[in-house]
């Protein structure tokens, strides 16, 4: 069978032959081999193999041994090659042949045991110090702590609300050892996991640049097109849809996020049934939420954004309030508004906002304008679950495992037909920008407030909430 070569970048030659990887060293390097294997080439090159992963039908296979090709020849071939050069060969990612243990019976001048690869975890705690300090702090520990989690095995158990280690541990796998990353990281379960894969390839590049990595001819073991499966397939991209109760083949279909978007709102109407079922709710620690949810829709403002409003950030003389800050969702802590602008929010003497604000303030000792029942900040988990509705495993006095669910006001509107139907509780801004904006559709000047209160711009108005097309007839002059 005729050997494939392809072109080389040095002496060192790389050939395929019975669909194997291997390589070619010219005649110079001769004698070391011979010493090494104890025996006389008798004149023929040495011939290489570079094991399990070299399949000539595997362009990266072919990339990684012209990469070992030429860091095995840059030591050969330099005049301090004795303190270079590997004869275990665990230093070019070949170790565990017969060379594996030449180390200890041959006395080359310089040879000395490699040092191991650094592990997966070695690697991500050292992105860890640099990440934390150019991303938000929440991002940081909400985002990053559970991808930290997911490294190191740990897998959390809902109904004990705890950690419990499983067998695959990612962050203890060295990086040169790719077919164990590959199993491991198939066998990680993890919200967002493409996300998840991009900070892992980002990671052992940072480390790569800071020249951490032990062995600079280590292949990055993270990149996601070893790991990612289509977000639509070919059969779900050409599959017939229902519309409207009528099926349409994948052409005659309008782009998804058009026909499902999420600007979507509550009606007026919905707005107020929602607002009144919050204040007259029955049960317990329910109505506490209605001001903060009423506020919600009379100003679009972001979640955060309210729960860290203070009563300094209210002007009842100019009648507006600042919007200059969030709360962070698992610190705690206050940050800048999600676009980093100062935001202002202006409302009239006879205003629903003004009288909500008013009564608030006549009753509050406290500078938060929203505060929980203990004074301090509210979560936005908490609102979600009164919004939505919550889970609560028990167990009884048999040992029987139940779960109890109980609905969140805007849900089981939802459920009893008194809404449309159910929007998650972000849903409140787009339901203030799109009333508001239809009820000045044709004021230029309250469509540019409107973007500026609340941190957009008039094109999405235009586009989004209004529904204004991009096809018009001008008039030419």
């Amino acid at each position: 069978m005729r050997a494939d070569k392809r072109p080389q970048s040095c002496d060192v030659t790389v050939y395929s032959d019975k669909g194997s990887l291997a390589l070619r060293f010219p005649k110079r390097h001769n004698p070391l081999w011979e010493q090494l294997d104890g025996k006389s080439l008798n004149g023929k090159p040495k011939c290489l193999g570079i094991g399990k992963y070299g399949y000539k039908d595997n362009p990266e296979d072919w990339k990684r041994a012209a990469q070992l090709a030429i860091a095995l020849e840059a030591d050969l071939d330099h005049p301090e090659w004795e303190k270079l050069f590997d004869p275990t060969l665990a230093k070019y990612g070949l170790g565990g042949g017969k060379y594996s243990k030449l180390a200890d019976v041959l006395q080359l001048p310089g040879a000395k045991q490699p040092e191991p690869e650094i592990t997966a975890g070695e690697m991500w705690e050292a992105y860890l110090e640099w990440k934390k300090t150019v991303v938000e702090e929440t991002t940081f520990k909400d985002a990053f702590k559970m991808m930290s989690n997911a490294l190191h095995g740990k897998v959390w158990h809902r109904k004990t609300g705890k950690h419990f280690q499983s067998e695959v541990n990612l962050s203890t796998i060295r990086l040169d050892n790719k077919a164990e990353i590959l199993i491991a990281v198939k066998a990680i379960k993890i919200y967002r996991k493409t996300y998840f894969l991009n900070e892992l390839n980002r990671a052992f590049e940072f480390c790569k640049t800071k020249g951490m990595l032990v062995n600079p001819t280590t292949e990055n073991p993270f990149v996601l097109d070893n790991f990612s499966t289509p977000a639509v397939t070919t059969q779900q991209k050409y599959a017939s849809k229902i519309v409207n109760g009528e099926e349409k083949e994948w052409h005659e279909v309008l782009d998804e996020k058009e026909l499902e978007n999420d600007r979507r709102a509550f009606t007026k109407e919905e707005r107020d049934i929602i607002v009144k079922a919050f204040y007259e709710s029955s049960q317990t620690g329910i109505n506490q939420y209605a001001p903060l949810i009423e506020f919600y829709f009379l100003t679009g403002c972001r979640t955060s954004e309210a729960l860290a409003l203070t009563w300094k950030d209210v002007d009842f003389e100019r009648n507006l309030i600042r919007f200059s800050k969030s709360l962070g969702v698992t610190t705690k802590k206050i940050k800048e508004t999600k676009t980093g602008e100062v935001r202002f929010f202006y409302f009239s003497n006879n205003s629903r906002l003004k009288d909500l604000l008013l009564n608030l303030k006549d009753k509050s000792s406290n500078n938060l304008v929203f505060p929980s029942k203990t004074g301090k900040y509210h979560s936005q988990s908490s609102i979600g679950k009164k919004w939505l509705g919550s889970k609560h495993p028990r167990i009884l006095s048999d040992g029987t495992e139940i779960e109890y669910y109980y609905p969140g006001i805007v849900r089981q509107l939802a459920d009893e037909g008194k809404i449309s139907g159910y929007l998650p509780q972000y849903h409140t801004r787009h339901t203030y920008i799109t009333l508001t904006a239809h009820a000045n559709k044709h004021d230029n000047n309250a469509l540019l407030y409107i973007a500026t209160a609340c941190g957009n711009s008039v094109d999405v108005i235009l586009r989004h909430y209004l529904g204004v097309s991009e096809k018009t007839g001008i008039v030419e002059v």
